[in-house]
Formats: C-alpha cells, structure tokens, sequence
C-alpha cells in the first residue's frame, strides 16, 4: 500500500462483510488484519476483487509458535522481528520443521537439571 487513499479502499473493502469485528491496517508491513468469525479465504478474495491488489494470507507466525524456527523454509529473512514463516502449514517443508521421533528420543536423553545423568528409554 503506497497511499493512504490505497489503504482506505483495503480497510473498506473488508468493513461490511458479515462476521467483522475489527479492522487494522498496517501499511508499512502492507498488512490488513481481520478480527471476527469470518472465513479467511473470503477475506481475500474479497480484497483482491473490490480492490483489484494481489492479496494473500500472512505468512509468518510468531517465532515461539514452530518448533525449530531455523529449520529451511521455517527461516525467513524477509520476515518481521520476531516472526517466522508458517513452517507447518507446507507439506513440502513440514518435514524439516518437525522433529522426528528418533530425535525426540534422543534429544530428551540428556537432561539439563542434571547433565550427568542419561536416560534411554
């Protein structure tokens, strides 16, 4: 969003729609937040047909949110402090982000309360 005449026609393309509680628009991330019981798939489609604009869903959640936030394709450097991208939510990148079994197994061996102790289970 270049202007504020831009970032009105986002914020009203989105007000009347039924189940909208809340719009904020953030034009320095060019990001639109929709608060309310609402489909999110409708929210975009919405905005790119009132307004014409590429729109789609955000793609980082916070950083706590991924369990191995550096995992490739879960890192983002393009992305706002203290975001990362939504690692889980692509098949294809899932797999890196999630820890397997076999490293659970072998990460929760060692505890950090007492380092010399060792439990294989």
């Amino acid at each position: 969003m270049d202007c504020e005449g831009c970032e009105r026609r986002v914020r009203k393309s989105v007000e009347g729609m039924k189940g909208v509680s809340k719009v904020t628009v953030d034009p320095k991330q060019s990001k639109l937040t929709v608060e309310g019981f609402v489909q999110p798939s409708k929210v975009v489609h919405r905005v790119m047909h009132r307004t014409g604009k590429k729109a789609e869903l955000w793609p980082y959640v916070p950083y706590e949110v991924v369990p191995h936030p550096y995992a490739p394709g879960a890192y983002d450097k393009k992305a706002p402090p203290g975001y990362v991208r939504n690692a889980l939510a692509d098949p294809l990148v899932a797999p890196l982000a999630r820890a397997s079994s076999f490293e659970v197994k072998y990460t929760s061996a060692f505890s950090d309360d007492n380092p010399n102790a060792c439990t294989i289970m």
